[in-house]
């Protein structure tokens, strides 16, 4: 390596704070770079570590709002989701984070960008895909892909040593029952006693608000607004709060879905690299937003737009889990998902009750819902005996020769 300035994405735990050291040690001077997505830190005690790690800057970026506005909401138009169940909630977070440090790179004149990501994950991809599109003259730096890195640090135990050795301010142990990843949109669980996949999850475990089991016997019900297929307001109709702006509406739901233990999802997934990983997440307020928007969708889509929105969503649910969300396919598709949300608009009902998030009623001033011709007791200008020629011809292949 060169010495030069290096930006590190930095978290304040054991593996950044010995990477940073370690860059020092090679020559480097290291502006530390902290991502606030909504994670329950300390970002006052983070900046400290980094500079006592030896950082000669360190820049706290507040990202909530963007992440909401630019990322999350987009990819819940999009009713984006990985292999049928994860709301991507770590996925999503990752190229405003890359972004972001790309920007910090260019106020500092720097070329040198750092991640803490392992060869194993999905995290290298999606943060060097994103450096490489963004700042395509950068060098990057990935300490868990360097053989010298790799060679001397073989585990756990050997960077607790390092980190004593060289008075890394951190509470260091070899206890680490599961690996955890937060933000405004889910809480992640990974590795450790989840890696046997037979073995159920403690529910314990659970950072933030109630597991289904052990959610109130009391429900809450809420009204939110979509317009252009954006959530704009939400209301607890059973006690009035209402909330408006993206980050606050967001907020609110994440805890009326924490309290009801709403979106918790067990599975086992494919990963980039192509080993199968078992994960925990929850992503409570996106939950609901999710069956909201797509429950509005229902009734302000044209038949065949939703037809290929549910195609759409699958494809963008794998570009976003695979870290191409800065790529021309992804941007080709988004351009689609956002000129379909021109008229999805109006209020969906829910009822918040034992981990559901229950679609009761949906209404729009856009709707496409023509109650007489759906009606069974009217004709609504609908000519039944128009089917017959329509049946004869739709089944005409079927009588030219198909025989199970």
């Amino acid at each position: 390596m060169d010495a030069s300035t290096v930006i590190l994405a930095y978290s304040g735990g054991l593996d950044t704070s010995v990477i940073l050291r370690w860059l020092i040690d090679k020559g480097h001077d290291v502006v530390a770079y902290v991502a606030d997505v909504g994670q329950n830190d300390d970002f006052g005690l983070i900046k400290e570590k980094a500079l006592a790690c030896g950082a000669t800057k360190v820049h706290v970026a507040d990202l909530k709002t963007p992440f909401i506005t630019e990322y999350v909401f987009p990819a819940l138009a999009a009713n984006a989701k990985y292999e049928g169940q994860y709301l991507l909630g770590t996925a999503v977070a990752r190229p405003i984070i890359a972004k972001t440090h790309v920007d910090i790179a260019l106020a500092e004149g720097a070329t040198h960008l750092c991640h803490g990501a392992t060869g194993k994950g999905n995290d290298q991809a999606r943060f060097e895909l994103a450096y490489m599109t963004l700042m395509p003259q950068a060098t990057i730096l990935s300490p868990w892909k360097d053989r010298e890195w790799l060679s001397q640090f073989k585990g756990r135990k050997d960077m607790i040593a390092y980190a004593k050795q060289c008075d890394i301010p951190i509470p260091v142990s070899l206890e680490k029952p599961f690996s955890m990843d937060e933000n405004l949109l889910h809480t992640s669980y990974e590795a450790g006693v989840l890696e046997d996949p037979s073995r159920p999850y403690d529910p314990s475990m659970l950072k933030k608000g109630s597991h289904f089991l052990s959610a109130p016997d009391e429900p809450d019900y809420v009204t939110i607004t979509f317009s252009g297929g954006v959530p704009v307001r939400v209301e607890n109709t059973k006690t009035g709060e209402a909330h408006e702006s993206p980050y606050e509406l967001f907020s609110y739901l994440n805890t009326l879905g924490e309290t009801h233990g709403i979106g918790i999802v067990d599975m086992v997934e494919n990963r980039l690299m192509g080993m199968k990983s078992r994960g925990v997440y929850v992503t409570p307020g996106g939950t609901i937003l999710y069956n909201a928007h797509r429950d509005i969708e229902s009734i302000t889509l044209d038949k065949q737009v939703q037809y290929y929105k549910e195609w759409m969503a699958i494809e963008i649910g794998r570009l976003i889990y695979n870290g191409l969300w800065f790529s021309p396919e992804f941007d080709f598709l988004m351009q689609s998902v956002r000129h379909s949300q021109q008229y999805v608009n109006g209020t969906v009902d829910l009822l918040l009750y034992k981990g559901n998030a229950t679609v009761l009623s949906r209404a729009s001033d856009a709707s496409l819902y023509d109650a007489a011709v759906a009606s069974m007791d009217e004709d609504g200008g609908y000519d039944q005996t128009d089917a017959k020629g329509f049946i004869r011809l739709y089944g005409l292949r079927l009588k030219a020769g198909y025989r199970p």
